[in-house]
């Protein structure tokens, strides 16, 4: 329905939303103008449950229309308490009262008819749609012909909060200081010019998929690389580290990133706790293919015995898909929380990313600015904290670029927010580690508090 736009404006919308008690959203299914004036392709947008909002464009006023909290799946005549009448005006919209009896709300497929009681009453005569309406002791007056006819479908975001619980600017502007703050990014210390950070997560959590979508905001393209794809026990199977350019064929950023197998149920179906921390020391070589029966030692072919600080792990990034961190099988959380016990004893900063927030919640689906309003998704991250044992605060949320073609704003916001909290991690932890750390330039302007 991408193609298809809707004729209400932003402020159209803005009116509606003001004759529900909760927040909603309001989905596209038919439009006159692109399906065709065509009682059947009408109904056959409804589905057996759901809510539901007529909008009629009259050729000539305002827009009118009706809500019913019940489909018209089925020719027949029933009740809906929830249902009513609404006319927009320039100033103030009205609504009518509620439609409740048995007879208010009718469809009649062989005359071609919708009735929503005596306020609204819709027919299709030669291709086109007419409305006509109460003018006097329940007499229609004259049918207008409607210019178009939408069918929305209308979706409660009740578990959206009245204020979000992180405050972030979503502008233009913020995405291209992030890109600027990002690319000339350096770090504390000198001797380091790029961070490797460690993605390590469950199969399908979307590591890979995160390395592409961080390359497509600094390319401003969607990109291909890394390779992705699905199997049982993970599609990446070696070691690999990738570097982020700040731009197309343009020099390296501070950050890369290193992809490993996932993590699977136990030891035997993904990488191993021995295997990780031999990664995360350095011992590992670029390109080493992980075996199950074979764990990491100074027998495996380029094994680095004495690693420098260039090929250590500076910083983990556990992966969690939010869509499934409520239902990740009960060995998963011992063994992060054995990992994070780990790495937290070797010194090295850990942060969790949170992929596919917009599968969890319809409203962030429809608009990503509302990911820090979402009861739902704060309680993902809760979750995904609790399953790490890791702060709330080292949560962080993004969707990454799976199906799209184009660039989004907010989805580069938060992916860019995520690259800079981990070179800011680093750099706060190298401050404790360093007695005479370099002079740090000047801070980063940190774009959610």
């Amino acid at each position: 329905m991408a193609s298809i736009v809707s004729s209400l404006s932003a402020e159209d919308e803005l009116k509606l939303h003001e004759f529900f008690s909760s927040r909603v959203c309001f989905q596209l299914l038919y439009k006159s103008s692109h399906h065709g004036a065509d009682i059947g392709q009408l109904l056959d947008r409804f589905d057996k449950h759901g809510k539901y909002l007529f909008t009629v464009f009259p050729s000539t006023g305002m827009a009118r229309g009706a809500f019913i909290s019940k489909s018209l799946k089925y020719e027949k005549e029933y009740s809906d308490k929830e249902a009513f009448v609404f006319q927009m005006r320039d100033k103030h919209n009205y609504r009518f009262p509620e439609l409740n009896c048995t007879t208010d709300i009718a469809v009649s497929v062989g005359s071609c008819s919708i009735s929503f009681g005596s306020h609204l009453n819709l027919k299709l005569d030669q291709d086109y749609w007419y409305y006509s309406e109460v003018f006097y002791r329940g007499t229609f007056q004259k049918e207008v012909l409607c210019k178009d006819v939408e069918l929305h479908c209308v979706q409660d975001l009740g578990d959206i909060l009245p204020n979000p619980w992180r405050e972030v600017v979503w502008h233009d502007n913020t995405r291209e200081n992030l890109r600027k703050d990002f690319a000339s990014y350096k770090m504390l210390l000198e001797s380091l010019p790029r961070v490797k950070t460690l993605l390590l997560g469950p199969v399908g959590s979307g590591k890979s998929s995160f390395i592409n979508s961080l390359r497509s905001t600094m390319y401003e393209r969607i990109v291909h690389l890394p390779s992705i794809g699905t199997a049982v026990e993970g599609f990446t199977q070696k070691v690999t580290t990738y570097g982020i350019r700040i731009k197309l064929r343009g020099p390296q950023s501070a950050l890369s990133f290193c992809d490993v197998k996932a993590i699977g149920d136990d030891e035997s179906t993904g990488l191993s706790y021995t295997d990780a921390l031999a990664v995360i020391k350095g011992h590992v070589p670029e390109g080493y293919k992980f075996q199950s029966d074979v764990t990491v030692s100074d027998t495996v072919s380029g094994y680095i015995a004495n690693p420098t600080l260039n090929d250590q792990v500076h910083c983990v990034l556990f992966v969690l898909d939010a869509s499934k961190v409520a239902s990740y099988p009960s060995s998963l959380q011992p063994t992060l929380r054995k990992l994070h016990s780990a790495i937290s004893d070797l010194g090295i900063p850990q942060l969790i990313l949170l992929t596919h927030v917009d599968q969890v919640c319809l409203a962030v689906q429809k608009d990503l600015k509302d990911v820090y309003s979402s009861q739902t998704v704060q309680d993902k991250m809760q979750k995904a904290a609790e399953l790490v044992g890791l702060p709330l605060s080292y949560v962080l949320p993004v969707k990454n670029y799976v199906s799209q073609l184009t660039m989004d704003r907010n989805t580069d916001i938060l992916l860019l927010s995520v690259a800079m909290s981990i070179l800011q991690a680093v750099d706060d932890t190298f401050e404790d580690q360093y007695s005479n750390p370099v002079p740090k330039i000047p801070s980063v302007k940190k774009i959610v508090e």
